[in-house]
């Protein structure tokens, strides 16, 4: 069986790494081999959005490197698309695997179908209801076209059924970025991340990265605003993405003296970050999901989430994107307020062999 997998971006390289350790355990024991060639699209190419994830998370050196950049969402989709089309014209595999939800997951997958080339989408079926946001029309088109569909929460699997995708291709089968985060715990904890940052007693992270709040000037100077009362009662370390620091500058949103502002981080070292915080505001899908393994409180600062799992079963809670209601949130946790969750089903760490399991017994039944 031969096989191309696709990372383009961040979360993507969480989700691929406990794949490709999958894909060689089973090629070291078992047959059919699998012949995988791995495609990183570039289209996060920086160090610490990039190269240091595949360091850190052991993901072997990419078989082709697209380069493709940054862009606006219509130019980086159309070069990502020119780039990998030759790739699949040379090798034709079988299947390609697309992950998640970005440029890279739909750009892929569409050059794919139209060259007969099977599709697996794992992350597939999830939904926020909102299609304000690129990430959800990215899902709904790459589950519309794929030939196998790999959940990571029983909800996913309905959304798909109702969409009209057959039982059949639908397969829960758990988190592979849990997969990571599970097989990286300890060593994140064996960072020195809060001493090379002082950090001595309680604090809180944030993240914010999504157009529709950081774009918006209106919209991002009322989230300082209220990020920047929570930091009287907590210290809060935001990472931030490249995007919306030039957004800060740009605009000139006043940001409290107790935000401090650092670079983007290494996996470890900001797995380290959120698992010793007090809480967590962001507007991360992923981060929501690692809070509620990690049992840490999240906010999540959108109107809607993809990943109602974490709400229903972890310790995140969506709060209105509202200067009054985001601190009364924060300070809900900061006094004490009950937060419970517990891990959502199969996010225990084995989605990864699930997936390949499937993948080989598809492979037994000529499919």
């Amino acid at each position: 069986m031969k096989l191309i997998s696709v990372a383009g971006a961040r979360p993507n390289f969480m989700k691929i790494a406990p794949l490709t350790d999958a894909i060689a355990a089973h090629n070291a024991v078992s047959s059919p081999f699998i012949e995988h060639l791995l495609v990183h699209t570039g289209q996060h190419y920086d160090r610490l959005m990039s190269d240091l994830f595949f360091k850190e998370l052991g993901i072997p050196e990419p078989d082709i490197n697209l380069g493709v950049g940054g862009g606006s969402h219509a130019v980086q989709t159309a070069e990502i698309m020119r780039r990998i089309e030759p790739v699949l014209l040379e090798h034709r595999p079988d299947y390609l695997l697309v992950v998640g939800d970005v440029n890279s997951t739909i750009a892929c997958a569409l050059v794919a179908v139209k060259l007969g080339v099977r599709i697996i989408h794992v992350e597939a079926g999830l939904r926020s209801g909102d299609r304000g946001m690129p990430e959800e029309i990215n899902r709904i088109l790459t589950d519309a076209i794929s030939d196998l569909l790999f959940t990571t929460e029983r909800g996913a699997g309905d959304n798909l059924l109702r969409e009209g995708v057959p039982a059949d291709k639908i397969h829960f089968v758990g988190n592979v970025m849990i997969d990571t985060l599970l097989r990286h715990r300890a060593r994140a904890e064996q960072s020195d991340l809060l001493e090379r940052l002082g950090i001595a007693g309680e604090y809180g992270v944030v993240t914010l990265h999504r157009p529709s709040n950081v774009d918006d000037p209106v919209q991002l100077a009322m989230l300082l605003s209220a990020l920047n009362e929570v930091s009287a009662d907590l210290p809060l370390f935001f990472p931030v993405h490249p995007r919306t620091r030039s957004r800060l500058t740009d605009h000139g949103i006043p940001v409290s003296g107790a935000i401090r502002l650092v670079e983007p981080l290494g996996y470890l070292d900001f797995l380290k970050l959120q698992s010793s915080a007090r809480l967590v505001m962001t507007d991360s899908g992923g981060i929501q999901e690692e809070t509620t393994v990690l049992g840490v409180p999240c906010l999540t600062l959108r109107e809607s989430t993809e990943r109602p799992v974490t709400v229903t079963h972890g310790t995140n809670r969506l709060v209105p994107l509202e200067r009054d209601a985001i601190i009364v949130a924060a300070r809900e946790i900061l006094d004490g307020g009950p937060i419970s969750g517990r891990i959502p089903e199969l996010w225990d760490g084995g989605a990864a062999e699930r997936i390949v399991a499937i993948l080989v017994n598809n492979a037994g039944k000529g499919a």
